[in-house]
């Protein structure tokens, strides 16, 4: 059994809880929140997760270093547009070498650095890793077969996660592409949006299929530009979480973008939702980190263009469908 402290009592992190705890773990749920933490302790459910029960095996905290103190692996599940700022809060309390896991997918909007970067600059003393996949936290929190990618600096790290996580219905690959898991599982948000805009905009399924393998193709370009692996962009964290979020209900990126394929704004969309749409704030930092490596993102430059240019959606797929004339993969030859 290992002591667990997971930071962010989202879906995300109480699903992780009640999986780790399901695990044979003791897990510390933390929040930021002492109402949410009563309310959770009172209850013993989260009200974004009404299927699931949190079991014994689970206690909750308002109190950082109760969650962080004498831990076998800390595990970071705020939203990603808090992930500095809790990681600041943590740097005093966490010792030299603990592996913190980073669950979240994001990119910094100013800095453009991913989840790891940012613990491992606020937090020196630890080892940042992350786990990342296509899994829902509505069916994590029931025990639904899912399968996920632990992704380390070293492979020892990458195991030891790995181990803690893993049981028959949840399986655990293992990789050293950290760069590529972050940069895929982040602006698959951007794509996801795309698919909603699509759908609220009464398209079908060819043009689903279309946003799927033309943004994972863009995901791909990015990434390897940055230094990751092509081969990644083509498994769990980048074509899997990919699918998952451009298709399933349980997707708040591709909710928000039927609400704004339906003709309401960013905003609009967001308040609807009711929970943090990583989309919107990956959106700029993917067209940046684009610029900035001198990649084609066409998805993610008109995507940006609908949220914060305020583009109609329609248009934005006709400038898309009505680009100059290309070939789909340029690093084929022809043979006449």
């Amino acid at each position: 059994m290992a002591e667990i402290g997971v930071l962010g009592s989202g879906t995300w992190g109480t699903a992780l809880s009640i999986h780790l705890a399901g695990c044979g773990h003791q897990v510390t749920l933390w929040s930021a929140l002492p109402q949410e933490i009563r309310e959770l302790s009172e209850t013993r459910r989260h009200k974004n997760l009404p299927k699931a029960s949190i079991p014994e095996g689970v206690s909750f905290t308002a109190e950082l270093s109760e969650a962080c103190t004498g831990k076998d692996l800390l595990i970071l599940a705020v939203p990603s547009i808090y992930t500095r700022e809790t990681a600041k809060k943590m740097r005093p309390l966490v010792r030299e070498g603990q592996i913190i896991v980073n669950v979240a997918k994001g990119i910094e909007e100013d800095s453009l650095k991913t989840q790891t970067e940012i613990t491992e600059e606020e937090i020196p003393q630890a080892e940042a890793a992350a786990l990342s996949g296509p899994s829902h936290a509505e069916e994590v929190s029931i025990g639904m077969p899912t399968a996920v990618v632990a992704a380390a600096k070293r492979r020892e790290t990458a195991l030891s996660i790995q181990e803690l996580f893993m049981n028959p219905r949840f399986r655990v690959y293992i990789s050293p592409d950290v760069r590529s898991v972050e940069v895929g599982g982040s602006l698959k948000n951007v794509i996801a949006l795309a698919a909603g805009m699509a759908d609220g905009l009464g398209y079908g399924d060819n043009t689903m299929a279309a946003l799927i393998t033309r943004g994972i193709t863009e995901l791909a370009r990015l990434g390897t530009a940055m230094g990751g692996s092509p081969v990644t962009f083509y498994g769990l964290t980048g074509l899997g979480d990919l699918i998952v979020t451009c298709e399933s209900r349980h997707s708040r990126n591709r909710r928000a973008g039927v609400l704004i394929g339906q003709g309401k704004t960013m905003q609009e969309a967001m308040d609807e939702v009711q929970m943090v749409v990583e989309g919107v704030y990956s959106a700029k930092a993917g067209k940046q980190l684009a610029d900035r490596y001198g990649v084609s993102v066409p998805i993610i430059e008109e995507v940006n263009r609908i949220l914060f240019e305020g583009k109609p959606a329609a248009e934005a797929v006709s400038d898309l469908m009505c680009r100059d004339r290309t070939v789909e993969h340029p690093e084929l030859s022809w043979q006449g």
